[in-house]
């Protein structure tokens, strides 16, 4: 003997309700993108022990303007493997000022 359903639903009173959780009822916002960074050639500064910052520039280190942590904000930075003299070299290229 087959079973009884417990449960019935009109189906053509369900498909005739109006849709009210439409999903595009507006338009999405548009959200614009930030312009790519453009950044430069990269150059070689070195970190001591005091967080003390050099350029390699005419034949000697020469104390740089920036700190490391700085430079993280604006520029992209990598830490390189060898070390000069017990200090760190760092690699860094900072944004150029043409854009892309």
């Amino acid at each position: 003997m087959a079973q009884k359903r417990r449960f019935t639903q009109n189906k053509r009173q369900a498909s005739r309700a109006p849709v009210d959780n439409r999903t595009l009822r507006r338009l999405p916002e548009l959200i614009e993108r930030p312009r790519p960074v453009v950044y430069g050639k990269p150059f070689i500064v070195v970190e001591d022990a005091e967080k003390n910052t050099f350029i390699y520039q005419a034949g000697e280190w020469v104390s740089y303007t920036a700190t490391i942590a700085e430079c993280r904000q604006t520029c992209q930075v990598k830490e390189l493997p060898q070390r000069i003299n017990g200090r760190v070299r760092y690699e860094i290229r900072a944004p150029d000022g043409k854009s892309a």
